[in-house]
């Protein structure tokens, strides 16, 4: 019973009406309006999962799960397993669901990992054959369709000749009747085809009347002449209608005959849908992830704890925490901004007492809270900046007198024992893990018993609950801290100039007393404020007041600096992102330019190529002879100068560093400063000093404080006569392939390849040999290149130019 009370306290199903409104179904609708509060970890671990994938594919694919198609069916199958025949609109729902569900398998399976999804769609079954035959007999309006049946369709083919017959005899009925005709039209009282005719003129058309007009005016006659065409009608209408129920008497059966797998994929789509609202809720309070911690030793002794990989022993950590109810009202209905608030709690704190003015935010924070435990719990994300750290409770009490819900009345001081003694009752069971909330604990009642009451109850839930949050205005439960470290105090902050909650909570400062401060600001009297502080005690509360004053003061400077160093960093990474895209810019540029120059250098590449090719071309055509390989060097060279990009010149080298008597050297061997006593002699020797050592060291050894290196003189060798040069071939750069160094071994083994290669290579002169083998299987290339690695006279071998046959063709280079 308490927990359903705080549930309403905590105003739990208007969070499930927002939440329903995420739904894309009817079923996710009622569920997401009647959320299922976990009784176990495990349970909310999974839903939480099933929120973060649902989350995740929302963010990544371009458009959701959609669930365009399904309806509620479950009355339907109900019907159908007790043999009622269901209508055609029924089916036809039945039908879309099945394809519905089969769309969202679909998704669902091409992200392999979205695991929780996957495990969840596995056990669905959506019986396309099903979907078939019900599309097969039942058309986009319900009806039953003519290749339903054979028979059917004969039938219908009968009814539409017998109408066109009635048609055409009231037709020229009324063409020879006009006086008597009160409208020419043709019409149905039931399934009976009449025309009006004016009720003084009713023996001019023999006939039964089915109908009469409101003033009486009016008759609607059915003329004897069409009377047996519609007696036929209405048969044909009888044995139409047992066919088409025959039709979906046979459907509803099939329907029944696969009732349990349509119950599941009802609850798995369902599941589906409420997991979906409840990642699109989360995203659209901008939401974060919570994290379960553990929370002390209740959690050790109940049966709730974690397991090692969501174990996070850790404080409470809720900053930036937003009222989701208020957000809404913010966003929906207008409401004021929303004022976020920082909760974090030590593990050993278990009490928490929060004072401060009326209409300050205690009320709002307590429900704040437990609706963010709720939360995690049913697998949503909690409104808070990240990281979300909090426990799992087992059980949330509440005791809130909410004065600010137009739906509860202040509750007097036997409401709040009689729901204090139930809370109590309930943490006497095994369920130690427990959050409780009290409000205006202690309230209602005479002041000192009051006080001494909340005293009493705050230290027995200490003992007995894992965490007590409780407000109130007793100034003798702000001393708890200080008695006992299980306590801690927090405050809601009032502006004294303005007069004013700012629904802020500092923590670790106990509430003030701002009473006789707003009445001295509002005009009261001075002589009654001063007799007013007399009664209480001016000395011990002005001390008080004052400490608890500086506290806050100091808090607010700290909270200045922080705020400060924070838009310092903010604007030092608001610096380093520009510097970063500058950086980026460059980066694109130099590669756009580097781009440019290789485009520019393989146009002039291929347009040598193309001029060589035809040179080679031109030798190829007759014989060959030295003069002509000679004006073939040449003009290829020529094409070489005017085709080929300019080699840049390498970059100067600085005039060379000659040390001299005074200079200061570094000694690279020694890596030591030394100074130079002698400049160098005739064998590159020089003297240096360095610290108290003297010592003899060669140019090459030193260099510049600069880092510039000695210029050693040329020494002139003798002049010797030199060698009369031996004629020696021209040798060009590009190599010339003619037939005379070209070997075609397509189609031979590797080893009379072997062999032939052998030949060739021992007779050819030293250059470039083309080897053509071809592509087919490889493994006769294979072949060559090994036999080319391993011959003596081969120094290198590759593979040729596209142009040139490519991998089909391998160059071998003969020494």
């Amino acid at each position: 019973m308490i927990q359903a009370e705080t549930l309403e306290l905590l105003e739990w199903s208007r969070l499930g009406q927002h939440l329903a409104t995420f739904a894309a179904t009817k079923l996710g609708a009622i569920a997401a309006n009647n959320l299922k509060i976990p009784t176990t970890l495990e349970e909310s671990l999974h839903l939480l999962a099933q929120t973060q994938e649902v989350y995740q594919l929302e963010s990544e694919a371009t458009i959701g799960l959609p669930f365009e198609g399904v309806r509620d069916i479950g009355e339907s199958i109900e019907r159908a397993e007790r043999k009622g025949i269901l209508s055609g609109t029924e089916l036809l729902d039945i039908a879309t669901t099945l394809a519905g569900a089969r769309q969202l398998r679909r998704i669902i399976d091409n992200q392999p990992d979205l695991t929780v999804l996957n495990a969840l769609v596995s056990e669905l079954r959506t019986y396309p054959e099903l979907e078939q035959e019900i599309h097969r007999c039942i058309d986009d309006r319900g009806r039953v369709t003519d290749r339903a049946n054979p028979k059917l369709e004969g039938i219908r083919q009968q009814i539409r000749q017998l109408r066109d017959r009635i048609y055409q005899s009231l037709q020229n009925l009324l063409q020879r009747q006009t006086s008597a005709i009160q409208e020419s039209v043709i019409t149905q009282r039931g399934d009976r085809f009449v025309i009006p005719v004016k009720a003084t003129h009713k023996d001019a058309i023999p006939g039964i009347i089915h109908d009469t007009s409101m003033s009486g005016a009016t008759l609607y006659v059915e003329p004897h002449s069409v009377v047996n065409s519609g007696n036929q009608h209405r048969q044909l209408i009888r044995q139409e209608q047992r066919e088409e129920e025959e039709v979906r008497r046979v459907l509803s059966e099939q329907v029944a005959a696969v009732k349990p797998d349509l119950e599941r994929l009802l609850a798995i789509v369902t599941t589906l849908d409420l997991a979906t609202a409840r990642a699109r809720y989360s995203l659209w309070l901008e939401a974060n992830p919570p994290r379960f911690i553990n929370w002390g030793i209740h959690n050790q002794e109940s049966g709730a704890s974690l397991p090692p990989s969501s174990l996070h022993p850790d404080s409470i950590v809720l900053r930036q925490l937003r009222h989701p109810l208020l957000v809404w009202q913010q966003q929906h209905e207008q409401g004021t901004a929303v004022v976020p608030i920082d909760l974090i709690i030590q593990p050993h704190i278990r009490v928490v007492a929060i004072t401060g003015p009326n209409t300050g935010g205690k009320t709002v924070t307590l429900k704040t809270l437990g609706l963010a435990v709720l939360m995690a719990k049913v697998g949503l994300f909690v409104p808070a900046r990240e990281p979300v750290e909090l426990p799992w409770f087992d059980q949330i009490l509440a005791d809130i007198g909410d004065e600010q819900s137009l739906q509860q009345s202040l509750s007097t001081f036997s409401g709040h024992i009689r729901r204090i003694s139930r809370i109590l009752e309930a943490l006497s069971t095994d369920v130690a893990n427990s959050l409780v909330l009290l409000d205006e604990v202690g309230a209602g009642t005479d002041p000192s018993e009051g006080s001494a009451l909340a005293i009493a109850l705050l230290h027995d839930l200490a003992d007995h609950a894992s965490l007590t949050i409780a407000t109130t205005h007793f100034g003798e439960l702000k001393a708890l801290k200080y008695q006992d470290d299980r306590f801690e105090n927090a405050s809601v902050e009032f502006n004294d100039i303005t007069l004013s909650p700012t629904y802020r909570l500092l923590w670790g400062i106990p509430g003030r007393s701002n009473a006789l401060t707003i009445a001295r600001r509002l005009g009261l009297k001075e002589d009654i404020i001063a007799e007013a502080q007399n009664h209480v005690g001016m000395s011990a509360s002005a001390d008080v007041n004052q400490v608890i004053a500086g506290l806050e003061a100091q808090r607010r400077r700290q909270e200045e600096k922080a705020q400060a160093a924070a838009q310092l960093l903010q604007q030092a990474e608001h610096l380093h992102q520009q510097v970063s895209r500058k950086a980026e810019m460059l980066k694109v540029r130099e590669r756009e330019l580097q781009q440019q120059q290789e485009q520019a250098i393989q146009w002039a590449i291929a347009q040598a190529k193309s001029e060589i090719a035809q040179v080679i071309r031109r030798l190829q055509q007759g014989s060959v002879t030295a003069q002509d390989a000679q004006q073939a060097t040449e003009a290829i060279s020529q094409i070489a100068e005017q085709r080929l990009p300019s080699r840049q010149q390498p970059p100067k080298q600085k005039p060379g560093f000659m040390p001299k008597m005074g200079d200061r050297v570094r000694i690279l061997t020694l890596g030591q400063t030394a100074e130079v006593l002698t400049n160098p002699d005739e064998d590159g020797k020089l003297t240096v000093r360095f610290g108290l050592m003297k010592m003899a060291v060669s140019l090459g050894d030193i260099e510049s404080l600069q880092g510039e290196k000695v210029e050693l003189p040329q020494k002139t060798k003798p002049t010797t006569p030199s060698p009369i040069p031996t004629p020696q071939p021209p040798i060009s750069n590009p190599q010339i392939r003619t037939s005379r160094n070209t070997i075609d071994i397509r189609g031979s083994r590797v080893a009379d390849a072997e062999v032939v290669l052998e030949q060739e290579i021992a007779k050819a002169d030293p250059g470039s040999l083309w080897i053509i083998h071809g592509h087919g299987t490889g493994k006769l290339r294979q072949g060559v290149h090994e036999f080319l690695k391993q011959h003596p006279q081969v120094s290198h071998y590759e593979l040729a130019e596209q142009s040139d046959g490519g991998t089909g063709v391998t160059i071998a280079y003969v020494r």
